[in-house]
């Protein structure tokens, strides 16, 4: 039986008469660090075992022929009249990436490129930046251009930004890129120095609940937790002009400066400025070797994600509620922006079956949606297959 990487290369040879390059980028969990990207703080994030593969080929003309092999879809354009898609989505995921290979001057040629990916849409894994890091990791190869893999995560980040009109942190394509199989990436958002930090898990695996909801509320409010960050800290400010961002920031200075004039915007930076501290403290956790201590850090950045951060929905609170007094789950929490997704779970594997065939269907019943689950281990970034 073919495995998917020969099914995706053998459609790709029919299609177009070519030996392709195989790339792989990951989908990512983030492990504790949530809302602290865009103040400055550090993110936890690993690559998965859940992965966009492309197969590519370059042309000797100037056309560019995109296939989105799982959702039998194609797209043409030349490289000449390269802009968003206005409207169809995946191929701008494909189109931003290689544009970014122009605005550095780079001759782009056509290409070919198929598309196949199992990271799951719309659950928070990061299924676009994957697209983004594999297209640009494999154009990097056949155009020889020797780039590192800090500027591929950057030019990854812009067709993001310019193509999906997503304004979205480093995290995502700085995961798919620079993973490593059983680590942890402890990522300074504010300078983009890292470091790995050991997670290999005997016996425990990343378990993924999907609420398979997004509520509508997801980017406006966004932008208002955004707004109410810069807020706190231009009112700190005022008083310590060295402070730039909330990773500055203390909490008597927040107690002094921000919660006279506003208990809200106290309450929504006071969650970040902790959060920053259990990363910290986290990544000391893991060092030990003291899962125990780093799952109960998830438990209370979901109340603080929940309570504090006001980004939490009741399909995440009733999954986090569910497996917080169970002995095989070590930490739970919502992941992501909010208002629906995942939770992340570390459980003991040879416990997951039973804990899916209880949370199912209480889940089902209290919330009308199907709950999906996903099995995830931590893996290495982008590679050439």
């Amino acid at each position: 039986m073919q495995t998917k990487h020969q099914k995706l290369k053998a459609y790709f040879v029919e299609l177009f008469q070519q030996e392709p390059l195989l790339v792989k980028s990951p989908g990512r969990v983030n492990i504790i660090g949530e809302h602290t990207d865009y103040n400055g703080g550090f993110v936890l994030p690993g690559a998965i075992d859940k992965a966009a593969t492309v197969a590519l080929s370059l042309r000797n003309d100037d056309e560019i022929h995109l296939v989105a092999l799982d959702l039998n879809e194609k797209f043409t354009c030349n490289v000449a009249s390269l802009k968003p898609v206005a409207d169809i989505n995946w191929p701008n995921y494909m189109l931003g990436s290689a544009a970014q290979f122009v605005k550095r001057g780079v001759k782009l040629p056509g290409f070919n490129a198929v598309l196949s990916s199992d990271v799951p849409m719309g659950a928070g894994l990061s299924s676009s930046a994957a697209v983004e890091s594999a297209v640009v990791f494999g154009l990097n190869e056949l155009l020889q251009t020797k780039l590192d893999r800090i500027t591929m995560v950057e030019m990854a980040q812009k067709a993001e930004h310019e193509y999906a009109g997503v304004f979205c942190g480093i995290m995502d394509q700085f995961a798919s890129i620079m993973g490593k199989k059983d680590h942890l990436m402890k990522l300074d958002c504010r300078n983009l120095s890292y470091e790995h930090v050991p997670f290999k898990l005997e016996g425990i695996k990343i378990l993924l609940l999907n609420t398979n909801v997004k509520h509508s509320l997801a980017s406006s409010e966004y932008n208002t937790r955004r707004k109410e960050c810069m807020q706190a800290v231009v009112w700190i400010q005022a008083h310590h002009p060295e402070v730039t961002s909330l990773r500055d920031v203390t909490l008597e200075m927040l107690n002094k400066h921000v919660l006279p004039k506003n208990k809200t915007i106290h309450q929504r930076s006071r969650f970040v400025v902790e959060e920053i501290n259990r990363l910290i403290t986290g990544c000391e956790d893991l060092q030990k070797g003291d899962i125990n201590a780093l799952g109960k850090k998830m438990f209370e950045t979901h109340d603080g994600l929940s309570n504090m951060y006001g980004v939490s929905c009741k399909e995440l609170d009733f999954l986090v509620d569910f497996v917080k007094n169970r002995n095989e789950v070590i930490g739970s929490r919502m992941m992501g922006g909010g208002f629906g997704g995942c939770t992340i779970n570390l459980v003991y594997e040879n416990t997951i079956e039973q804990l899916i065939a209880d949370i199912k269907p209480a889940y089902e019943n209290a919330m009308g949606l199907q709950l999906d689950y996903y099995i995830a281990s931590i893996e290495n970034g982008s590679e050439i297959i």
